[in-house]
């Protein structure tokens, strides 16, 4: 027999940053930075509902699109934008954002056709875009005066071709922390009309934006809505990132064909735990925009310290991360200096050159994580002062 091996699309792909980084957090006691999970639980009214559903009964098969109550939460949820769903066959339940993406490329794209990612990018859209056998065509982010990462609307046209199929946006944007202004979407909007592209949006940190920045759901754009397949999850909005469950809505028949690939990838997922996330999404908002706030708080307390150990770091305005650039500190490459700041100092942190087509132009930045408790950023500000 053969010896197996994995095809060629899929070679890339068989470790990750996340694992190795943290492993060797693990063997050097390193705060790890890296990461993007909260270290504190979600509002207890949730945690609740989890355990009443748990030992009421709700440990069998969901169906599968999910729980109705959930399905109704999250077509409510959406009308805060403006936008209307019909829970029965315009919203999926999935297992989390990521299997959402990767089930809405399996369903809509296919070998000979491409798919538009803007880098950095969180590493799954590579994988995803891979597994459905399309092909990845990247568009950068750029640095503006005020040190923003913003997008290059003319490269995003002239990354358009005739086996272009589907654009993923992710807004607020993992790793850079940026939120794509009115004028970005509404660009992104008109060439998905004019070129009549699939816009997949990943929105999990809708809920977490900062000073002025606003999300701004690009399905709410005219003409949008019924070709934007809108993702999103109650990981990062409730700290509840191990429990996997997110939604895909869109028209009935982009929904059709996610659900398609989505049935037989885990098909149904979080039982006990989807009557919990409609009663977060219905009943604790409030404690999410107190969340949002310390976030903005803990942003703050990380960039200063950052700065004052020497980085220069780029404007946050969303998500849990925010970037630094390592040259003020005589470094050059960041992928080098976050291999060597555990062991060096006791600090992990994310090259972002690894979220990249190419690296080269990102080779200088690192990503820290603000989403923990004071405490553990006091440590790491403290241990990152020695590189000084």
């Amino acid at each position: 027999m053969r010896e197996p091996a994995l095809v060629p699309r899929l070679r890339p792909f068989t470790s990750t940053i996340f694992a190795e980084m943290t492993a060797l957090a693990v063997r050097t006691e390193a705060v790890n930075l890296g990461q993007g999970f909260p270290d504190t639980d979600g509002p207890s009214g949730m945690l609740d509902a989890a355990k009443n559903a748990l030992f009421g009964g709700a440990n069998q098969y969901p169906p599968g699109p999910g729980r109705p109550e959930l399905r109704a939460a999250i077509a409510r949820h959406r009308a805060r934008y403006g936008l209307s769903y019909d829970p029965d066959n315009e919203i999926l339940v999935t297992a989390g954002a990521t299997e959402a993406i990767s089930a809405a490329l399996l369903a809509l794209t296919e070998p000979g056709d491409e798919v538009i990612v803007i880098e950095p990018y969180y590493d799954s859209y590579a994988a995803a875009v891979a597994m459905a056998g399309a092909t990845r065509r990247v568009v950068s982010l750029v640095e503006g005066a005020d040190g923003r990462f913003a997008l290059d609307l003319d490269a995003l046209r002239a990354a358009v071709t005739p086996a272009t199929r589907a654009i993923l946006v992710n807004s607020p944007h993992n790793p850079t922390g940026t939120v794509f202004t009115r004028e970005e979407l509404s660009a992104i909007a008109d060439l998905c009309r004019e070129r009549d592209l699939i816009a997949v949006t990943d929105e999990v940190y809708e809920h977490l934006v900062f000073d002025d920045a606003e999300h701004v759901p690009l399905a709410a754009f005219p003409g949008m809505r019924d070709r934007t397949v809108s993702i999103s999850s109650a990981g990062k909005t409730f700290n509840c990132t191990g429990w996997k469950i997110g939604w895909v809505c869109s028209s009935p028949e982009l929904v059709a064909a996610v659900r398609a690939a989505k049935q037989f990838m885990t098909f149904v997922s979080g039982g006990p735990l989807q009557p919990a996330v409609a009663h977060a999404l219905d009943h604790e908002l409030p404690w999410v925009e107190s969340l949002r706030t310390s976030l903005a708080a803990k942003r703050d307390r990380l960039s200063a310290g950052l700065t004052a150990a020497g980085f220069r770091v780029r404007p946050s305005l969303g998500t849990y991360f925010v970037c630094a650039d390592v040259r003020p500190l005589g470094f050059t490459d960041a992928a080098e200096l976050a291999w060597q700041l555990p062991e060096r100092v006791g600090v992990a942190a994310v090259p972002v050159s690894v979220f990249t087509d190419n690296p080269a132009e990102w080779r200088h930045v690192l990503r820290f994580a603000f989403c923990k408790r004071d405490e553990v950023l006091d440590e790491a500000i403290e241990r990152l002062h020695k590189l000084a």
